[in-house]
């Protein structure tokens, strides 16, 4: 018996490449063997069997897009009760990279028209990325796996272009920024290329975006977290007893939920048109967790209707999938606001890029005891800083400062949280 194996539901991706094909026809394959490698600008996704079989046919090539629903290829094997969609296993999700369109950018350029891009082995962010310096990709030669082009080839390609006119004045990159010029480093020593993990590889694009077409502000607070941390502390004694924990960034989440109703341009996106702000009726706050191959953002959906013992868990698994490569496109989308934790490794103070098309960011550092002024006399106190970067065009400092006064307001009574 046949079995239709489909493309499963991957969010809101749509017409997503086909990178990779990693089966043949004639190929025994298991259950949750990988199969394909789909690609958006957000996450590259390896899609498992849902079934055991023997791949009988191939339905698409790389290259090919795709959708939910799409028909990827045809086992043989035991009958289904009906075709079965795969699973995406998002392999290597992109960090801080954007979970909707841009709400704004600069002026697209021209299009390249040569007949050659269409087909170019290339991802989409790449794609972009050679329009915007109007490089046609059909003369840029591929160092990726199978030939496929990277974001440094088109870079590589531009200089080479550029070299000649060097002589003759400053050589201006993409924007009408000047590139950074290259150095042989092995001049002055040993030197290695290795490999970025891919997850930066897809990342690094928005995040620049981002930031060339974000005005970036960054407000710096501090919060007293000493009463809250001890009622922390009681939690978390009794969730390690249930197999999970309770960390401030819970509380930090539920509080960020209040301090966003108050305020809620801070939960806001600019609207297509660049006049009107689009308020949000929900709160979904993404947090920046840390894998061995990068930073992803898993997101809490509808954290204003959940608690800190249900925010905790929902933490400790999403945390636990980004670390094993499994969180799918739905877990990495539609956030409001993001949170990104450095508090388990240091610092003082840090500027978050904001994660467009949201347009504020929290970024947290690690809490220290310091002696504060009670109004009688310093008293040791357990003070959390707190470092919102936001877009100045829907946020400015005196909303900015007002946010994180109600932030370090609730913050400071634990009570005030539940209310």
């Amino acid at each position: 018996m046949t079995i239709d194996v489909n493309v499963p539901d991957i969010g809101d991706f749509t017409d997503v490449p086909v990178v990779s094909i990693l089966v043949s026809v004639g190929d025994v394959i298991a259950e949750e063997d990988p199969i394909v490698e789909l690609e958006s600008d957000k996450a590259t996704m390896e899609v498992p069997s849902p079934a055991a079989g023997k791949v009988v046919e191939i339905k698409v090539a790389e290259g090919d897009t795709v959708s939910k629903g799409a028909l990827l290829l045809v086992l043989e094997g035991a009958a289904p009760e009906a075709a079965i969609e795969a699973t995406p296993d998002a392999a290597a999700p992109a960090t801080a990279a954007p979970t909707e369109p841009a709400a704004s950018a600069a002026p697209t350029p021209a299009p390249v028209t040569d007949a050659g891009f269409g087909k170019a082995h290339a991802s989409p962010s790449v794609r972009a990325f050679a329009r915007q310096l109007e490089i046609d990709l059909s003369q840029v030669n591929g160092t990726g796996r199978k030939g496929r082009i990277l974001r440094e080839d088109v870079t590589a390609f531009l200089k080479t272009q550029a070299a000649p006119a060097a002589s003759g004045g400053a050589v201006s990159g993409g924007m009408g920024i000047p590139p950074i010029p290259a150095v042989d480093f092995s001049k002055f020593g040993p030197v290695e290329d290795v490999e970025m993990p891919r997850i930066k590889k897809l990342s690094g694009p928005a995040l620049h975006r981002s930031w060339l077409n974000i005005p970036h502000v960054t407000h710096n607070e501090e919060a007293d977290i000493t009463d809250l941390d001890a009622y922390r502390r009681e939690l978390d004694g009794q969730a390690k007893q249930d197999g999970y924990r309770v960390t401030l960034l819970s509380f930090m989440i539920k509080a960020s939920v209040s301090a966003l109703k108050a305020h809620w341009e801070v939960n806001s996106s600019i609207h297509p048109d660049g006049d009107k702000l689009i308020r949000k009726g929900f709160f979904n706050i993404g947090f920046a967790a840390d894998t061995p191959n990068g930073l992803v953002v898993p997101v809490i959906k509808d954290a204003d209707r959940k608690g800190i013992i249900e925010i905790s868990k929902e933490l400790g698994e999403l945390s636990a999938k980004a670390r094993d490569g499994k969180l799918k496109g739905d877990e990495m989308s539609g956030a409001s606001f993001t949170i990104s934790s450095l508090g388990g490794i240091g610092g003082t103070s840090f500027t978050p890029i904001v994660n467009a098309p949201e347009v504020a960011i929290l970024g947290l550092t690690r809490s220290k005891m310091a002696p504060v002024w009670d109004g009688e006399a310093f008293v040791p106190r357990l003070m959390q800083p707190l470092s919102l970067s936001y877009d100045h065009r829907a946020i400015d400092g005196a909303l900015a400062a007002r946010f994180c006064a109600t932030l370090k307001h609730l913050l400071g009574d634990v009570r005030r949280l539940m209310l």
